[in-house]
This record gives C-alpha cells, sequence and structure tokens, in this order.
C-alpha cells in the first residue's frame, strides 16, 4: 500500500493518478474525504490530520511507502509551514516509521535551516528530523511550479487586465511544472534503490516574475502593461496588515525574498538518471499542454 499525505493536491492528485495507472494499491490521507472524489473509486482515502499525530496511526496501517506532499504555505489560520511543512511533517514520518514503511518527502530547492524564506527552513526541519530517524527514505526537492505561479500572476490582473509583479521583477527563478515532479515522484515511489537520496528538479525554463506575467499577458491574448508592488510597499505592508492577518504576511514576505535570493535549479544530474522524465517547457506549463513532452 502507498500513502500519499497530500493526495487531493494539485501535485499529489497526480502523483495518485500515476501510480493507480500502474495497478498500484493507493490510499489518500486527507483532512476533507469529499476533496478526494475527483481521484476514482480505485483510490482508498483516509480521514486524517498531518498536524493531529493521533489520527496518523490508523491512515498508514499497512503502508509500505508514505509520501508527503502537503504544504502550509498559503493556508488559513492553523495551516502555516511551521505547522504542516515542519511540524506535520515530522508527525507523518514518525507514524511511517512506527509501521515500518518507506517515507518519500517533497522538499524544495534551497531548503536550508538559514533560508530567508519561511517555508524552506520549514522544510529543511522536517528534512533534518527525517533524516535523523534513520528511516529508509527518499527526499525530493523541486523548484518553484510554473502551473501554480503562472495562475497567482493571472489572478492578480483582476478587471484590469493588468497583472501585479511583487518587487522588481528582475530575480531569476527557475520553473518547473507539476507533471514533470509527479514523474519524478512516480520513478522515486517505485523504486526502492532510489532510497537514501535526495533529488533536485528544476524545469528548463529561468525567467524573471515580470517575464512570468509578460508570458501569462501573451497567452491570455491581453496586452495590458504590467504594475509593480515596489519591495518598500511590501515591507510596509508585512509590518501592518501582515501583522493581523499572518497568511497575508507570510506572502509578501516571500515576495520580498524572491526578489533577490538564488531561485535557480540544476537538474543535469536528476535527469542523467532518470533520462524519460518529461522536461516540459514553462508555456507549455502554462497552457497546460498535454502532449507527449508534458505528459
Amino acid at each position: 500500500m502507498i500513502v500519499v499525505a497530500g493526495g487531493t493536491g494539485r501535485l499529489g492528485s497526480i502523483l495518485v493518478g500515476r501510480l493507480v495507472d500502474r495497478g498500484l494499491p493507493v490510499r489518500v490521507l486527507t483532512r476533507d474525504p469529499a476533496r478526494a472524489a475527483h481521484l476514482g473509486a480505485d483510490v482508498a482515502v483516509a480521514t486524517a490530520d498531518v498536524r493531529d499525530p493521533g489520527s496518523l496511526a490508523a491512515a498508514v496501517s499497512g503502508a509500505k511507502v508514505v509520501v508527503s506532499a502537503v504544504h502550509g504555505f498559503a493556508g488559513p489560520g492553523r495551516v502555516t509551514p511551521a505547522g504542516v511543512d515542519r511540524d506535520g511533517n515530522r508527525n507523518l514520518v514518525d507514524a511511517a516509521a512506527a509501521v515500518g514503511a518507506q517515507v518519500v518527502l517533497m522538499s524544495v530547492i534551497g531548503a536550508a535551516p538559514d533560508a530567508e524564506m519561511e517555508l524552506f527552513r520549514m522544510k529543511a526541519a522536517a528534512e533534518e528530523h527525517l533524516h535523523g530517524l534513520g528511516v529508509n527514505a527518499t527526499v525530493v526537492r523541486s523548484s518553484a511550479f510554473a502551473e501554480l505561479w503562472g495562475e497567482l500572476v493571472a489572478a492578480t490582473a483582476g478587471r484590469s487586465g493588468r497583472p501585479l509583479v511583487f518587487g522588481r521583477g528582475q530575480n531569476p527563478v527557475n520553473f518547473v511544472s507539476v507533471r514533470d515532479v509527479a514523474a519524478l515522484l512516480e520513478q522515486v515511489v517505485t523504486d526502492p534503490g532510489a532510497r537514501g537520496t535526495t533529488w533536485e528538479i528544476g524545469g528548463p525554463d529561468t525567467v524573471t516574475m515580470t517575464q512570468l506575467a509578460e508570458t501569462v499577458q501573451r497567452l491570455a491574448g491581453r496586452d495590458g502593461s504590467l504594475r509593480h508592488v515596489p519591495p518598500v510597499a511590501l515591507r510596509l505592508g508585512a509590518a501592518t496588515v501582515g501583522r493581523a492577518r499572518p497568511a497575508i504576511g507570510r506572502q509578501l514576505r516571500a515576495a520580498l525574498a524572491m526578489d533577490h535570493v538564488d531561485l535557480t535549479a540544476d537538474s543535469t544530474r536528476v535527469r542523467a538518471v532518470f533520462p524519460l522524465l518529461p522536461c516540459t517547457s514553462l508555456e507549455e506549463a502554462l497552457r497546460g499542454d498535454r502532449s507527449p513532452s508534458a505528459a
């Protein structure tokens, strides 16, 4: 049995579909079973919350591999990077270890204890806990998801039809298609020989946030100019509105960090070992292209 936490999300749903297509037994761990309806009748569903250790024992019972595709970056209330990406992953890893399951942990390129972005620090803490337990595990780190960021940029256009770029928008960022990441996860989940390794996957395109917004505009058939939110406004918003609304504060601080930290990626190693992995371009990802190169 393969248990996927976060299996109803963007990445998890694609991974679950690929595993089911292989004829493998899959159980999805979710807080709300209704969110798993789109996965089909072949997928078992366990109601659990990675933030609640007591709910996990039954959810991972009988698991051979436990996959974590959870994230808490943009959620409301208690859904935070600390609560989900650090503590939730720790709880999940502990539960997997208790039943002798292997673990595949989804992380981010740049995860480090001293990273400027909170999400990166919390992912690093989860990795450290995993390695400290001595669990038979694999870590997959990815760059920014092209589809997610394309949708976020498009949503800021609003009625004006002019997307927002937070900050200067000149820092190079590598974007990877979530489908490419799901393909790599499928490979390492089903290959016991991949345990004890960390893999980093990025996409073929590294662009600035301004260039990403321009591509979103072009694909939407709009020609309106972009709008920029200067760094000083981001700092002010994080210090004022961000205190009252922590989720917004996290996003504003992340935008400031993304305006200057190293967000490039080198996929040479992973693509040499897994040469059949898809390599979806940014434009294909933003179009939702399902052609063989992006499948």
